[in-house]
């Protein structure tokens, strides 16, 4: 008898307790009906408490929620998934910050379209991983397929490349890997031309990146990450609408190379997360040329410049990168993850490649077998790249750029608003749909920089403790500012002008509470 006609015969095991329940639940073509059940009745759920949701935020507090969360037993599963949603509803859909609403004006969270949250339910369902092809097959190529179109939207030639990533603070890190040992290759090439021997731990400790003194917290990170130390990075000073000065990053190219230091990479940023400036990509491009050093361009945020019908001149010179980040998740108007890091050279990406047997063995490469995670420094990763594929083929990458134009030019409205508000005072007009400003009081008013600090402060907390609207803090020349970040284009200019009303009302109580007793005490 055949093993085949053996197994054939043998009787169905026996089940092992409380395994029947949990097989119910796995996803496969016996549970496909109930798979539709329940992913009807969660997208309905949220459907209708998006469509009933009057204002970004409840005002939760950690302390209020905190008990109703910690006192669930996780050990006394609800067995149904109508009871689990109820309750969900309760802890997290009830309390939850909701970016679609037009007056959430805090961070960089977008609102997401529709083709992409399809593609989100797709990709969850098929689980595909996109490290190796005999996990994902079509995925691998339709990423690729999204990555070319990425490197030709920028302009970086045919040995371009890049791979998806969780975010920006990864792609900026994978950037500078990148970076980091193509300098010291460059080094041990000069040192071997000479008859000479140089260790990499020797180069090390002489890399240094130079960045704008607003660019990304990330940079600094990834300088950590990398061995280099938080003190590699050096800020290059920028000018008053916060955009790198040239002039000092030429004097810091100079500095570098009269100290012996190696500068493996200049971090320009195309919308710095706080005022949403653009260096001047063009005149670094030219100083990075000079100097044979990598640029990376930080475009997280105004990437979807790309796209856009009107504005893509505000990223010229970007062509000339190395490597540069996008975030699709900010100005594609995509779920969070969706971003990628590109490269002008495809061989450089194999600074993070790594074969195991076990995964992607070198024969692979050999039989053109398209890898991945060769590519990139994760192995298991979602098929993030859906979510764009089907946003691209169902709305067109047009009708995404005008979306992004439609808040920068909700951005320069509402700046003409705060720049003749005497009740503010802004700190640069914006290239894309950020604003920063402050509260100040009448000229009669407190004159106590601290004081107003504060009042700005509780401005902001008590705004979001209302519920009618959330917005985001920072600190500009050591005194605390107000942020807007517009990604909405459902927010009208009339949303603005009401959260400023809030915002200089609840400045001016707090103010009106504590100038006495402020004065009092000084007095005394």
């Amino acid at each position: 008898m055949s093993f085949l006609a053996q197994t054939a015969e043998d009787p169905s095991p026996e089940p092992i307790p409380g395994a029947a329940d949990g097989r119910a639940h796995l996803f496969n073509g016996r549970t496909a009906e109930r798979y539709r059940r329940s992913v009807t009745d969660g997208v309905g759920l949220v459907a209708s408490t998006v469509a009933r949701t009057d204002r970004p935020f409840t005002g939760v507090t950690p302390a209020e929620l905190a008990p109703e969360i910690s006192g669930i037993d996780l050990e006394r599963p609800l067995g149904d998934p109508d009871a689990a949603l109820k309750e969900l509803e309760s802890v997290y859909l009830k309390d939850a910050v909701y970016f679609h609403h037009p007056r959430y004006l805090a961070h960089l969270n977008c609102p997401v379209v529709i083709p992409a949250l399809l593609g989100e339910a797709v990709l969850s369902a098929i689980n595909s991983s996109l490290d190796t092809w005999d996990q994902s097959a079509g995925g691998t190529l339709i990423e690729r397929r999204l990555i070319d179109w990425t490197t030709e939207r920028i302009g970086l030639g045919e040995a371009a490349d890049g791979i998806f990533t969780s975010g920006g603070t990864q792609s900026n890190l994978q950037a500078m890997l990148l970076a980091r040992d193509e300098a010291c290759t460059l080094v041990e090439k000069e040192a071997a031309a000479a008859g000479e021997t140089v260790a990499k731990s020797a180069i090390l400790p002489r890399l240094r990146i130079l960045t704008s003194q607003v660019s990304h917290f990330s940079i600094q990170k990834a300088a950590a990450i990398l061995g280099l130390g938080y003190e590699a990075v050096v800020p290059v000073p920028c000018d008053q609408d916060r955009r790198m000065r040239t002039v000092a990053l030429a004097h810091e190219l100079n500095r570098c190379r009269r100290e012996g230091l190696i500068v493996m990479a200049v971090v320009a940023t195309a919308g710095t997360t706080d005022f949403g400036s653009i260096d001047p990509l063009p005149e670094i491009a030219e100083l990075c040329d000079r100097h044979g050093t990598w640029m990376h361009v930080d475009a997280a945020y105004g990437c979807g410049l790309l796209a856009s019908p009107t504005r893509r001149g505000l990223l010229d010179g970007i062509e000339r990168a190395d490597s540069v980040t996008v975030d699709y998740h900010k100005s594609f108007f995509q779920p969070v993850s969706s971003s990628a890091v590109l490269v002008r050279d495809r061989a450089t990406l194999s600074h993070a490649t790594y074969h195991a047997d076990y995964l992607n063995p070198e024969r692979s490469a050999r039989n053109l077998i398209p890898n991945q995670v060769d590519k990139s420094i994760q192995t298991t990763r979602r098929f993030d790249a859906l979510k764009l594929w089907l946003t691209l083929r169902i709305m067109g990458a047009d009708a995404v750029g005008a979306l992004f134009d439609e808040v920068v030019d909700r951005a320069a409205e509402a700046w003409a608003l705060l720049d003749t508000d005497p009740r503010y005072e802004v700190v640069t007009e914006p290239q894309l749909s950020t604003l920063v400003f402050r509260y100040v009081p009448p000229s009669d008013g407190p004159g106590d920089p601290d004081l107003v600090d504060r009042a700005n402060l509780h401005a902001r907390e008590a705004l979001a403790a209302s519920g009618a609207a959330v917005v985001a803090g920072t600190v500009v020349d050591g005194r605390h500012h107000l942020k807007f970040t517009l990604l909405n284009p459902e927010t009208s200019l009339s949303d603005i002008a009401y959260v400023l009303d809030l915002l200089a009302e609840h400045a001016g109580q707090y103010l009106a509470l504590h100038i006495e007793p402020e004065l009092s005490s000084r007095a005394s």
